[in-house]
């Protein structure tokens, strides 16, 4: 009898101990799954950052291209013609006015040059992670003014904005994209930026005077679906306040912890 409670014991003590390691296997087969599904995600995450990345990179490209066409033709090739036109004069000869006419061209060949070497800097493969979000936005927005489509104000509370050169370049093309969109669709009058910078939290809002958003307007749906997205993928939220005849603000906070 005593014989067979010690071989009860054993069988249940040899079950016990085979579940408890099929339970460790169980729980170590888990993790690794666990495991390698996060290496996954985070790698599937990692691609689609640096595809959107690059995309942005191509999306600025272009712009500028545009944008450097614009100024050749509308300022550089207005300034240059005026000073043909200054220079014939000269050439016509009035020397009563020669003088005068030389200090004209002289300073519009002064302008023409500070617009080019302007205009030189936007070719910078990583001019907004070189320059950072501050001074790339105040970029944008002089040129903004310089085209004088509508009135826009930036105000910012910090200059030098420490935060991942690759988020502050995302962060550009959203707030760029904001701009675009509102002087394309929102026949605003003014645009205002405001950049406030904390210890854990940069705050982006960019609000303007127009139409607002018409919830059936898919082509602006579109773009604030982009900016989302990217705002996502740099774990910042992206939300919008928009009625119909009361302007637009785009609100993006950005964690720095």
């Amino acid at each position: 009898m005593e014989e067979l409670n010690i071989d009860l014991l054993i069988v249940i003590s040899t079950i016990i101990i085979l579940l408890v390691v099929l339970m460790m296997v169980l729980i170590y087969v888990g993790f690794l799954k666990k495991k390698s599904e996060l290496l996954l995600k985070q790698k599937a995450e990692q691609a689609n950052f640096e595809k959107e990345l690059a995309l942005t990179q191509i999306e600025m490209k272009e712009q500028t291209l545009t944008y450097v066409g614009q100024e050749l033709h509308d300022d550089l090739g207005q300034k240059l013609s005026v000073a043909k036109l200054l220079n014939n004069k000269l050439l016509a000869g009035k020397p009563e006015t020669d003088y005068e006419t030389l200090e004209e061209i002289n300073s519009i060949l002064g302008e023409c040059i500070r617009d080019i070497r302007g205009m030189a800097k936007t070719f910078i493969t990583d001019n907004v992670e070189h320059f950072g979000i501050i001074d790339s936005t105040q970029r944008e927005v002089d040129r903004l003014k310089r085209l004088d489509f509508v009135k826009i104000n930036f105000f910012f509370n910090n200059h030098d904005v420490d935060i991942n050169s690759k988020h502050s370049l995302i962060l550009f093309r959203i707030i760029q994209e904001c701009i675009n969109n509102s002087l394309k669709h929102s026949k605003a009058r003014i645009i205002d930026i405001h950049v406030d910078d904390s210890a854990s939290m940069l705050n982006i809002q960019i609000k303007d005077n127009g139409i607002g958003i018409e919830k059936k307007n898919e082509t602006y749906g579109s773009g604030l679906k982009n900016m989302r997205n990217r705002a996502k993928m740099i774990n910042a939220n992206f939300s919008i306040v928009s009625e119909s005849g009361q302007g637009t603000e785009i609100l993006i906070k950005y964690p720095k912890l």
